[in-house]
Parts: structure tokens; C-alpha cells; sequence
């Protein structure tokens, strides 16, 4: 370890290296145990950075916005990297954007409409980051990444760089290439349409307004915890089972959207994983459907 950070201080500055950096303060659930190591490369000490961590055999765990993550009161093993604030550039040309893994989906969109352009409204309201919208082809409102991705740059496992084309990114619902190949995302380029600044406007405070009425935003969380069942709706089949309101600890299944397990307060990483378990054996038990958590699990539980 004292040779790995002795390497890492040759690309880094010193608050860019954290040791057992406590992760319920970068996760929209507000919970999980520390990392081993939390480094924060901006975008051009990346490449160097994953090249020593690699030369040393360390295990890598990359993160976002920490929108989509239950990490485990034990913590994380290895080096986290965070692409966030550091790495957070947007630059439009003509009808297209691009924005770096680290900038929030909303800024992007946002950037998207004081540019007149259209396509990317379902993406206003998504807590996430970029690179993780790549990583899961995130979606809401019936659009998703593939519509709107042109390409996608990535660093693979040894550092080099990578351009991806839409179809080479393999989107599919909530998942692409990007983890089963150890790719790191860098940036994405989206091809929009010019349109009515006043008309995307009013369709991103429509979904806005959607999201404030029907989901638990007041709590913390990751978004929808499970993935939509193949001709049915997992806040139902939760709904329907009785579960609402149903609380393990300080992890509780919204009674706003039944797809939602908050944390109520002072919940563990347990309390939210033993709810999942209750959910998912309850609804297999009434219902014979599978729930599979859309959340990524992270550490040992």
C-alpha cells in the first residue's frame, strides 16, 4: 500500500487520496462503510491513475453520482474512483452535446435546452451522472441513452482510450458494455434535434412535476430499486402484496411509490438489503413473479 500511494501522489494531489473514506457521503441512500481508497482523478489524471492501480493488482470500483448504489456497511475493498464535479464539462455544437462522465444528467439537459435542443427532456429529472446514464442506459418516460447516445469515449483496463459508436455500446434495458468489458466512461456525445425552446421547456416541467407528485424525493435513496418485470409493474406487485409502509430498521418501502425503498433514517446497508429479500420473497410467494434489484450492490454482504 505505502509504494501504491507513493506512485498515486505522483498524479495526485494529496485531498485527491482519501483513506476509508466513509461512502454514505457519496451515496444517494446515504449509507455504506468505507473505502479503502477514494480518489478523485480529473479527467486527463485518469489514464496514469487506473495504469497503477492496475500495475498493482488493486482492485477498481468506479462511481458517479452514487445515484444507483447500495455499497455495504463493511465498505469497499480496493480503490473507488469518483468521476464527478472534477470531470464535469459540457460543450454543445450544433445538434450536439457532449458532456463529460462526471456532469449530472440534469445540467446536461438542461444545457441541452438553453440550446433549443430537443430529445433529451425524459433526462431532466434523472439523479445521476453521465457516465453511470452510459453504464445502465438510464431511462425515464419512455426515452432511454440509446435513443440520444452518438458515441461514447472510454478508457479500458490499461489506460488506453476508446471510442464507441451507439450500436458498439450494446444498450439494452439497464445495462450496455461498458462494466463487462472494465471500461471507464469519459464522455458522450448526444445528437439532439433543434426545436421549440418554449416546447421543451414546458415538457421538462411536466416530467418534473411528475416526479415531485409520485416519487419520494424527500428521502433518501436510488431511484426505482427494482428492475420492471416483463408485463408488470414492480411498485404494484409491492403495492398489491401488502408492503407498503413496510419497514426493517431505518429502510422502509415508500407509501408514495411502492417501488421506492427510502431510507427513513439512520438505515444500514442491511436494514435495505434485508427489505429487498422480504420484497422479493413476498412477491414470488403471492404473485410467482421475480424481482431483480435494479440497484448495484457493492462490498460484502
Amino acid at each position: 500500500m505505502e509504494q501504491l500511494l507513493r506512485e498515486l501522489d505522483e498524479v495526485l494531489r494529496k485531498e485527491q487520496v482519501l483513506q476509508n473514506e466513509p461512502m454514505d457521503r457519496h451515496t444517494t441512500f446515504r449509507v455504506g462503510g468505507p473505502a479503502e481508497l477514494f480518489l478523485t482523478p480529473e479527467t486527463e489524471q485518469l489514464a496514469e491513475t487506473l495504469r497503477i492501480l492496475h500495475r498493482h493488482q488493486t482492485k477498481v470500483t468506479v462511481i458517479g453520482n452514487g445515484s444507483n448504489l447500495l455499497v455495504s456497511d463493511e465498505g469497499i475493498k480496493g480503490a473507488v474512483i469518483e468521476v464527478g464535479k472534477q470531470s464535469a464539462g459540457i460543450l454543445t455544437e450544433g445538434e450536439y452535446v457532449t458532456a463529460q462522465a462526471g456532469a449530472l444528467l440534469s445540467k446536461t439537459a438542461a444545457e441541452a435546452y438553453k440550446n433549443g435542443l430537443s430529445g433529451m427532456e425524459f433526462a431532466a429529472g434523472i439523479p445521476g451522472s453521465v457516465g453511470g446514464a452510459m453504464v445502465m442506459n438510464a431511462g425515464a418516460y419512455g426515452g432511454e441513452m440509446k435513443d440520444i447516445v452518438s458515441s461514447v469515449t472510454v478508457l479500458d483496463r490499461d489506460g488506453n482510450r476508446k471510442e464507441l459508436t451507439c450500436s458498439q455500446m450494446g444498450f439494452g434495458y439497464r445495462r450496455s458494455c461498458i462494466e463487462e468489458n472494465g471500461y471507464l466512461v469519459l464522455a458522450a456525445k448526444f445528437h439532439l434535434k433543434k426545436g421549440d425552446s418554449k416546447q421543451i421547456f414546458l415538457k421538462m416541467e411536466e416530467l418534473k412535476a411528475k416526479r415531485i407528485a409520485k416519487q419520494p424525493l424527500e428521502y433518501p435513496s436510488a431511484g426505482s430499486t427494482f428492475r420492471r418485470p416483463e408485463g408488470y409493474f414492480a411498485g404494484k406487485l409491492i403495492m398489491d402484496a401488502g408492503l407498503s409502509g413496510f419497514s426493517i430498521g431505518g429502510a422502509r418501502v415508500s407509501e408514495k411509490h411502492c417501488g421506492f425503498v427510502i431510507n427513513k433514517g439512520g438505515a444500514s446497508a442491511k436494514d435495505i438489503l434485508d427489505l429487498i429479500h422480504h420484497i422479493q420473497k413476498t412477491v414470488k410467494e403471492q404473485f410467482d413473479v421475480e424481482l431483480e434489484p435494479e440497484v448495484k450492490m457493492i462490498g460484502r454482504f
